[in-house]
């Protein structure tokens, strides 16, 4: 009995740990207990049905139950066996020198001959593995195991480590229960060691970033994700928000009209990021580079329009806010639906759900450059211009206390710029959502990007050029036109340039 007792908790703490090693599972609410997944409440769920193995099998369909998890029979977790279709293909996210997120979606398939839907309750475990063959028949750098389920939309998010900085892999899934089904194979790779000299980096070649923004599914074909991915040599895809929009739309020009409503609840998060993700370019560009994105992603569509840190211009946290969305959904509600299926269709890294939601970062790539990623939507942002109030927030658009990053955001951001100048980074490259220049369109001003908050965009062009911070980029999103600006603020010797890419 003592023997039975310990296997089984062998068992038990086994298969917990590959529930732990899906990163979707502990993101984005790790530290917060009343909305993280419970893994061990989900494997208690799972190993139940251990009792099948315990009584008459007549009213149990066990043909997906195996008895053996490899050569270790102590180890025996119940797994699905009817076989999983990689639905969306791979991705990979948030490089760092030794390690990357590898992604994909493995969906059970329904038993054979039938409609039924397969078994839910049972786990589906994916393998992985990664190598710098590109047919993965080299050595293996590193390999692992992961359960998923239909708690994170059958999604798995692993992380590869023990890689080598600056350098170029390969990665493939498969079904654990059937080695032989395979996902397709990924690319991907790591970024340099940050004390990497910059003629260095990439071997010495050109490090190319390729941008985007405003990606919406009813607009167009997304051609300029397959050509980024099929014609050009683009290390890093770098996405500057606007990923999935929330709206409908009919798609009448060319037939891509959007399912479901107006999102609301973390079905239709859900549900419009697996419809953006079957657009044959975006899946080959995931396939295909590492991606990082601006705050995890967030512009506002994808979560609402014009959001900022307490509403959106359709929804808020009021009685008549609330009433502006679909399903009645409060933006609170709106905003962690639309974070944790984010989280789970994306290559992205655990958000700090103690210090709302912080998901700001930096990617030291070698002295070449600082890739610095903000948060000016979401994270603490003051009050935007959402259609009905334009007139008061022109009126406070010159406010010191204004911001658009919040006091904490922004000291980092500044001490970041420092930083990178001080260790000797030739370039800062800065991706962040809005149009940060001053952009007088017929006489008014896009009062949602920085002309809206015109004392913060000062403290930013005041830090660089007091510090003598050189050869600074900022990137922008989100006015669907192309934009390159001059931010020269004095006359300095010193041009700060500010590049709007679409």
């Amino acid at each position: 009995m003592r023997i039975l007792l310990l296997s089984a908790l062998v068992a038990h703490a086994s298969a917990t740990r590959l529930l732990d090693n899906n990163l979707v599972y502990r993101s984005p609410f790790l530290k917060d207990i009343s909305l993280a997944h419970d893994t061990p409440a989900i494997q208690a769920r799972h190993i139940q049905h251990v009792r099948r193995q315990m009584s008459d099998a007549a009213p149990f369909d066990d043909q997906h139950y195996p008895t053996f998890y490899g050569a270790d029979f102590g180890n025996s977790p119940f797994i699905w066996t009817g076989g999983i279709n990689f639905t969306h293909s791979v991705a990979s996210g948030d490089p760092f020198d030794t390690s990357v997120l590898l992604w994909t979606r493995a969906v059970p398939v329904s038993p054979s001959g039938t409609t039924q839907l397969p078994d839910q309750s049972v786990p589906v475990c994916v393998a992985y593995k990664i190598s710098t063959s590109p047919t993965l028949e080299g050595r293996i750098v590193d390999s692992g195991q992961a359960f998923t389920s239909y708690d994170v939309d059958f999604t798995v998010k692993v992380e590869a480590s023990g890689l080598k900085p600056d350098t170029e892999y390969h990665f493939q899934f498969s079904d654990c229960s059937s080695p032989s089904s395979v996902s397709p194979i990924g690319k991907t790779r790591t970024i340099p060691n940050p004390n990497t000299p910059a003629n260095q980096v990439n071997n010495g070649h050109p490090l190319t970033l390729a941008v985007f923004s405003c990606s919406q599914f009813q607009a167009g074909w997304f051609n300029a994700y397959g050509f980024a991915a099929h014609n050009t040599s683009a290390q890093f895809f770098v996405h500057l928000g606007d990923y999935i929009y929330e709206s409908l739309g009919n798609g009448a020009a060319i037939g891509r009209q959007t399912l479901g409503r107006e999102l609301a609840t973390i079905h239709d998060y859900r549900q419009r990021l697996n419809q953006y993700r079957t657009d044959a370019s975006l899946v080959f560009a995931h396939q295909n580079a590492p991606w990082i994105t601006v705050c995890a992603g967030f512009d506002d569509h994808e979560v609402a329009d014009n959001a900022w840190k307490a509403g959106t211009a359709d929804s808020n946290d009021t009685t008549v806010g609330c009433s502006f969305s679909a399903s009645g959904a409060c933006f609170t509600d709106r905003k962690l639906a639309a974070v944790r299926a984010y989280h789970e269709w994306m290559p992205i890294r655990q958000v700090d759900a103690d210090d709302k939601f912080r998901i700001w970062r930096n990617f030291q790539m070698g002295k070449l450059l600082d890739l610095t990623m903000l948060d000016t939507r979401q994270y603490d942002r003051d009050l935007t211009d959402v259609y009905y109030n334009t007139e008061f927030v022109n009126t406070i658009a010159d406010f010191s206390n204004r911001s658009l990053m919040g006091t904490a955001q922004e000291k980092w951001f500044f001490d970041t710029l420092s930083e990178s100048r001080a260790r000797g980074a030739v370039w800062r490259v800065v991706g962040q959502q809005i149009v940060f220049t001053q952009l007088n369109e017929s006489g008014s001003f896009d009062l949602d990007a920085w002309d809206g908050y015109r004392a913060n965009r000062l403290r930013v062009l005041d830090h660089l050029y007091s510090n003598s911070i050189q050869n600074t980029v900022i990137l922008a999103g989100d006015s669907h036109a192309n934009w390159v600006s001059d931010l020269a603020r004095t006359s300095l010797d010193t041009a700060i340039y500010q590049v709007k890419l679409n």
